[in-house]
């Protein structure tokens, strides 16, 4: 299975747990209270050096001065996970879309949108695959595993409102 790296870092929207792989790659990124998210298992090894990398781009990503993240991430889900997954990479700093359209963009039915919402919850790696950028078909703020006062803040970030909720 290989070595966990961890660490933690201070961030606008609170403390955030990061996790790495034995070759660095960013496998989850949560936050406190995170429904579903992680929390520091024994054995795992507290270690900054595989993080250098995340951590200076969540720095220019909270100061506004970056739209995209490049990291080596991984993570392991479903095939359909997976796949929801890769659509949120695609959506655009700044932009919304709606679990519709990521259904759409995927290939899966209408039917699949309740698939595409629990898949987009299980999103190990908040912030960096932004699942945030995610609302209803009406405009609303829909759930976020990392609460809906962090994705509010989030996008007004993106919006250029510097985190401040509307």
């Amino acid at each position: 299975m290989g070595v966990t790296y961890w660490t933690r870092i201070v961030s606008p929207v609170g403390e955030l747990l990061l996790t790495a792989d034995t070759h660095g790659a960013l496998t989850s990124l949560s936050v406190p209270g995170q429904k579903g998210g992680r929390s520091v298992e024994a054995g795992w090894l507290a270690d900054t050096g595989p993080f250098r990398s995340a951590e200076e781009q969540l720095a220019a990503y909270f100061a506004g001065e970056l739209k995209e993240f490049r990291l080596e991430l991984s993570t392991h889900g479903t095939e359909f996970r997976e796949r929801v997954w890769g659509a949120l990479d695609s959506v655009p700093y700044g932009g919304t879309t709606t679990y519709g359209e990521i259904a759409a963009r995927i290939g899966a039915s209408r039917m699949a949108v309740r698939a595409v919402g629990g898949a987009i919850g299980a999103n190990p790696l908040l912030i960096v695959r932004p699942c945030h950028r995610v609302i209803g078909a009406d405009g609303s703020m829909t759930g976020y595993a990392g609460g809906l006062e962090r994705k509010v803040r989030l996008l007004a970030l993106e919006d250029g409102r510097g985190g401040d909720a509307p």
